[in-house]
């Protein structure tokens, strides 16, 4: 529908830029940057606030409150309710996340060009650059050894004597203190999340951002994008607000999310075959180990250690995640004065966890109140992933020295001893018996040559269109194995750059 159709009922904000990009997370702010050190005048509009890392809350329900997408409340409808893990805030869920920097395994570049047709040689060593100048810019460093902590301590030493590849990790942080506050925001400001460097980067060279404003559809003139449409929210109310316009000269990107991404250009009018399909995850769940001593997961960096050792067989990456107190206790079974008794042992308790490089796929579709509808339930082989990548945390944590393991896993005794094995390698393999969660989101607008299976083109160009583009997770149509920020990042560098060449 041309915009000059349409007459608001309200006080309308408008703006106009070279370029608007929807979302200012890993993709967003990426692509923003790029086009405003090319010259182009960028619009970034953001349905979450801005927040100071100053006003970051420090409990995991303050975080909900004020940095997640819909308090947490986005679960996979499918054979379990698992919930989809996403910031609704400037910076996107670079600021709740662990900022973890992985660069893209060269064998994903091949499965592209293998399965999808994308060539190979330009993308993977203009991602690689794009790469090496956010590692620089943003600070990549190891977790320094005094802000590691005893849980990241005892991981490296259980991987050690398993003799299976562990490390510390690599993140996107300037001297992080490990004060353990990633998932609530990074009040040090240490976390080098995008609200702190290339937002205000793209203000600095003359750009806007709109905050608190989700982008209702995008505008098109026949099939050329020009420009996106939505209304303010309050963020302390969530009460609807003014409308705003903001036009485009030039073109759209859309890097609202694996989600949202999918659910706007449906809500936009776009029928492409693919579009909502091939949506991909990291199922994740973990395993308590409880030692003797002290560990006092909440000090030290929330994420310090890894494993790819088993990212091709059987497809998992092994990692410690720090989860606060109250995120623990809905952890623990129980009620009254025992999870009382069980809660007491917190200080004592080190969570670890494995991700599944899984290959169930499902579907985003936009549902209600503009709300993303994800369907997604792992295959019976990926079960068996997850049920053995928590075989391997608990044997870490029995090597690192813990005297017992609490699996959490529905069906199965509170907590194991060390020959007690055996009993998690039979655990049930129905996804409702385990607490889980989707981290690392792939899919719903996925690149590749052929219209009929893809989105986007291999430049991130929707076919079909003018004028619009896609710069985030929802592009990559593979399962990485690894996590994807690094990459997200590569390619809208990439994207952009192709764009004003």
């Amino acid at each position: 529908m041309s915009h000059h159709a349409y007459q608001p009922k309200g006080p309308r904000f408008e703006a106009e830029a070279d370029y608007v990009v929807v979302g200012s997370g890993a993709g967003g702010a990426m692509a923003a940057v790029t086009l405003a050190r090319a010259g182009q005048q960028v619009a970034i509009v953001e349905a979450g606030p801005w927040r100071e890392p100053k006003d970051y809350p420090s409990s995991a329900y303050g975080a909900l409150r004020d940095l997640f997408d819909e308090y947490g409340t986005t679960v996979t409808m499918g054979r379990a309710l698992w919930p989809v893990v996403q910031a609704r805030v400037v910076g996107g869920t670079t600021v709740i996340n662990s900022a973890i920097a992985v660069r893209t395994p060269s064998d994903v570049f091949d499965r592209w060009q293998r399965e999808f047709d994308i060539p190979r040689a330009e993308l993977a060593d203009s991602v690689w650059r794009h790469e090496d100048r956010v590692e620089r810019e943003l600070c990549v460093e190891e977790v320094p050894a005094g802000s590691l902590g005893r849980s990241n301590e005892l991981a490296l030493l259980g991987g050690k004597r398993l003799e299976y590849e562990n490390h510390v990790m690599r993140r996107y942080t300037k001297h992080c203190d490990g004060s353990g506050q990633c998932l609530q925001g990074c009040k040090a400001g240490k976390k080098q999340s995008t609200n702190l460097n290339y937002v205000p980067e793209t203000l600095s060279r003359g750009g806007h951002v709109l905050s608190s404003a989700p982008v209702e559809r995008v505008v098109f003139e026949g099939t050329r994008a020009i420009g996106v449409l939505g209304h303010f929210v309050d963020p302390l109310h969530r009460k609807r607000g003014a409308e705003f316009f903001v036009r485009a000269k030039k073109g759209v990107v859309i890097a609202a999310s694996a989600t949202h991404s999918p659910a706007l250009l449906q809500r936009s009018g776009l029928r492409h075959p693919a579009l909502g399909k091939f949506f991909r995850a990291h199922p994740g769940t973990g395993v308590f180990g409880v030692y003797d001593q002290p560990v006092d997961m909440n000090i030290g960096a929330t994420q310090g250690w890894a494993s790819i050792h088993y990212r091709d067989s059987p497809g998992l990456k092994l990692e410690t995640l720090a989860i606060p107190p109250e995120m623990v206790a809905g952890r623990l079974s129980g009620g009254g004065h025992t999870l009382m008794a069980r809660v007491k042992e917190f200080r004592h308790l080190a969570m670890w966890v494995c991700a599944v490089r899984a290959e169930s796929h499902g579907t985003v579709k936009n549902g209600f109140g503009n709300r993303p509808s994800v369907r997604y339930t792992l295959d019976r082989a990926d079960m068996e992933k997850l049920r053995t990548g928590l075989h391997l945390v608990a044997k870490t944590h029995f090597a690192a020295g813990a005297k017992r393991v609490i699996p959490g896993i529905q069906g199965l005794p509170y907590d194991l001893g060390p020959d007690q094995l055996h009993v998690l390698e039979n655990a049930p393999l129905d996804p409702r018996a385990y607490v889980a969660i989707l981290s690392h989101l792939f899919g719903g607008c996925v690149m590749g040559k052929d219209e009929r299976t893809s989105v986007c083109d291999p430049n991130g160009r929707v076919h079909g269109y003018q004028g619009l583009l896609v710069a985030d997770a929802s592009v990559i149509p593979s399962n990485l194995g690894v996590n994807p920020q690094h990459t997200i990042m590569g390619l809208a560098g990439h994207f952009m750059e192709r764009q004003v060449a």
